[in-house]
């Protein structure tokens, strides 16, 4: 993987986790990754990262992640995206912006920027139509 420039390693990673394949994108991320999903949401390593990820995917039955921007300055990567995720038969969207480190071929620093109140707004959207 040393062979990835930092955006190849990123996006390697990213197209990993849209497919919610959390040991392939994991192989791209340093054993003790630092990654902060929202300034209460703080965790260490690839069980941190499961963590947070994996009951938040859980009703989730398919992703796309629309990759609208994209930079890469040296080691850092910032990526905007739009992503959107299927519950059911009901689609929702959520505009990210991720930054990234990488070090040695590995994502050492990952933070994602997006508005928290969209995600309850549509999960109650979505939820609320199924009841």
């Amino acid at each position: 993987m040393s062979d990835l420039s930092p955006l190849q390693t990123v996006r390697a990673f990213s197209d990993a986790m849209e497919k919610m394949r959390f040991d392939e994108g994991l192989r791209y991320a340093a054993e003790d990754i630092e990654y902060i999903n929202s300034p209460e949401t703080h965790a260490t390593g690839h069980a941190g990262i499961r963590e947070v990820l994996e009951p938040f995917f859980a009703p989730i039955e398919e992703n796309e992640f629309i990759l609208k921007r994209q930079i890469e300055s040296g080691n850092q990567v910032v990526l905007e995206r739009l992503d959107r995720h299927r519950v059911g038969t009901e689609w929702f969207e959520l505009p990210v912006t991720g930054v990234y480190e990488v070090q040695n071929g590995k994502i050492v620093y990952w933070r994602e920027y997006f508005d928290f109140n969209t995600i309850v707004s549509e999960m109650a959207r979505i939820f609320g139509a199924a009841a």
